[in-house]
């Protein structure tokens, strides 16, 4: 709004009663009118300098809206890098458990294998033995039947 150096022409009329002038819809003072009539006055020049304070404070607002905006898509982006980490982590974690899980279950299914082959081993050794008596138990059927003959 200030002397921004704006091209944009204003047409301005009087009213009937002289004070007030409307612009385009705007209703305008005189002293603004003659302000805008002579843009060379002291008044005028006054307001260009005001203008370019506001425009310096416009920039200086603009600034710290940009800073403010880039601290925060720089905040945001280092949340987004800490649940990366997060989830990475995680991952790791979760790999870990279930690496752990199965060299549990691997090391549980060799015991169980060693068991298995330690139970096959005496179920053959006792079939060993069960043959072995069951051998032996036929040759003393087979004398005691001997001994009897001569009875029968």
């Amino acid at each position: 709004m200030g002397g921004g150096g704006s091209t944009r022409r204003v047409t301005f009329e009087a009213d009937e009663n002289e004070n007030i002038t409307v612009v385009k819809g705007v209703r305008l003072s005189d002293s603004v009118i003659d302000r805008m009539k002579e843009p060379s006055s002291p008044s005028g020049r006054q307001h260009r300098a005001s203008g370019a304070v506001n425009d310096e404070e416009l920039k200086k607002r603009i600034a710290e809206e940009l800073a403010l905006e880039r601290a925060r898509r720089d905040s945001e982006a280092q949340k987004r890098r800490l649940f990366g980490k997060l989830l990475e982590r995680e991952r790791i974690s979760s790999n870990e458990h279930l690496t752990r899980a199965i060299l549990r279950e691997r090391a549980a299914t060799e015991e169980e294998r060693q068991k298995a082959q330690r139970l096959a081993r005496q179920v053959e050794e006792k079939e060993r033995e069960l043959k072995k008596h069951d051998a032996y138990y036929k040759e003393q059927l087979a004398r005691l039947e001997e001994r009897v003959k001569p009875f029968f």
